[in-house]
């Protein structure tokens, strides 16, 4: 058998001497393998194939070509989980090899690659046809949709952005500092918060801030494509339910018992801060990064949860016999079990 060099460009140089020998690895524009001829010898191959030189030239990822070439060594496909997957399909489109001969310890892992790539490649597909939907006879709708989606295309919706960003940092914080003691206030007996003291400063604070957001959520509603779906998406829920407590408080009664579920119902203004990542880049990945982890953080609180339950009920019943056990049932030791568990004592 003949030995054949592969040469390929893009990536790190690497010498793979003889089926069996080890590689060794140095920096540089292309890498070379050394294999024996009979591995790639094939007429579609005959193109790449250098007779003075005997070598082949691929001008492929190396990284990936690796992968490849330990397939025709060995029969064994296996997918690089650190890899572009949309870079890897190129490679097997290129080398004529289906994904379906992929290793079963590897097919799990890029099957879910693809279907994520997949969805994602969807969503951008779908807002590109929002940006560059042409509505008909309502060119002032289509940019204010488009100064919205883009604040950088003028200077106006760049100012909009930057006063409703700040408008959401002053809500979140007044919903934090109302909640802070300001002393003694006058025929009180004890010590009251900033909001009570100040009522009225913090009603009209909020007041101003409400009404941006909501001017805000109908000119995004006025100016969306579809209205339907603008109604259905996360970040439409999240404007409602951020202003949805003010208007509540201002058409409901003294009565005790309905103040008591108002309070309750004004905890829905920490909903707000989540209007931040409509103006954070940073904070929209990390949401799709949970939303792609979804199954894998599933599964998690899965496993904790039935640890919880078995050494639970593990203490319960080695408790059981003891008067002085705090251990009552198997659901009071549940706080116990997660606090040794995560090591929060």
């Amino acid at each position: 058998r003949r030995v054949a060099t592969v040469r390929t460009r893009r990536g790190h140089r690497m010498d793979a001497r003889g089926e069996r020998a080890d590689a060794a690895a140095s920096t540089g524009q292309e890498a070379r393998f050394q294999t024996w001829r009979n591995t790639l010898e094939s007429t579609e191959r005959d193109f790449f194939f250098h007779e003075e030189t005997n070598e082949y030239f691929f001008d492929r990822d190396p990284d990936i070509f690796r992968h490849i070439l330990n397939f025709y060594r060995t029969g064994k496909l296996h997918y690089p989980r650190h890899e572009c997957i949309s870079a890897y399909d190129e490679e097997l489109a290129f080398f004529g090899i289906i994904p379906e001969i992929i290793g079963d310890c590897c097919y799990e892992e890029y099957k879910d690659r693809r279907r994520e790539n997949a969805e994602r490649i969807q969503d951008d597909e779908e807002n590109d046809n929002n940006k560059d939907m042409v509505l008909p006879d309502m060119s002032f709708r289509e940019s204010m949709w488009r100064a919205f989606e883009n604040p950088h295309t003028s200077t106006m919706a760049l100012v909009f952005y930057y006063v409703t960003g700040f408008f959401i940092a002053v809500s979140v914080m007044a919903n934090v500092v109302e909640t802070v003691p300001c002393g003694i206030g006058q025929n009180r007996a004890k010590e009251t918060s900033c909001g009570e003291r100040y009522a009225l400063a913090f009603f009209c604070l909020d007041t101003a801030c409400v009404m941006i957001f909501t001017v805000e959520y109908l000119l995004r509603l006025i100016a969306a494509p579809s209205r339907y779906k603008f109604v259905k998406s996360v970040m439409s829920i999240i404007d409602v339910v951020a202003i949805m407590p003010y208007y509540i408080g201002l058409v409901m009664t003294d009565n005790e018992d309905v103040s008591g579920a108002f309070v309750t119902l004004r905890v829905f203004r920490v909903f707000r801060i989540f209007k931040f990542s409509r103006h954070s880049a940073g904070l929209r990945i990390l949401g799709y990064t949970l939303k792609s982890c979804a199954s894998e953080l599933g599964f998690l609180l899965f496993s904790l949860t039935m640890a919880i339950i078995i050494f639970a009920t593990v203490m319960f019943y080695a408790e059981k016999g003891s008067s002085a056990s705090k251990f009552t049932s198997i659901p009071a030791a549940f706080w116990y079990t997660i606090v040794t568990m995560t090591t929060l004592g």
